[in-house]
């Protein structure tokens, strides 16, 4: 299980515009973890980067919108997988989309 949170603007940090948050649900902590974020920071790093491009219709300059998004929180996430997917025999239970198709031996010769 997971959800999508788009954080309210009294708790984004400077440069961003809107933010997401993509949670995940933790079961043996009884709530919902962050394992991701994505920010749309508009023009605000790429005036300070001074990054721009052509408006084919203006003819003008004008400064390009960027997204920052941070990696993926590898713990966070394992947990999330393991404790969502834990069978009562043990096993783990993985969603199918993460699923590996079987892999052919090495030839030998």
């Amino acid at each position: 299980p997971y959800q999508l949170v788009n954080i309210c603007a009294g708790d984004l940090g400077g440069p961003a515009f809107r933010k997401y948050d993509l949670e995940a649900w933790m079961p043996g902590r009884g709530k919902w973890g962050e394992v991701t974020s994505t920010s749309n920071c508009t023009d605000y790093q790429s005036r300070r980067m001074n990054i721009r491009f052509k408006d084919q219709e203006t003819g003008k300059n004008r400064f390009v919108h960027m997204l920052n998004g941070t990696a993926i929180a590898v713990s966070r996430t394992l947990i999330a997988l393991i404790e969502n997917g834990q069978q009562k025999d043990g096993s783990i239970k993985l969603p199918a989309c993460l699923n590996l198709p079987d892999i052919p031996a090495p030839v030998s010769g």
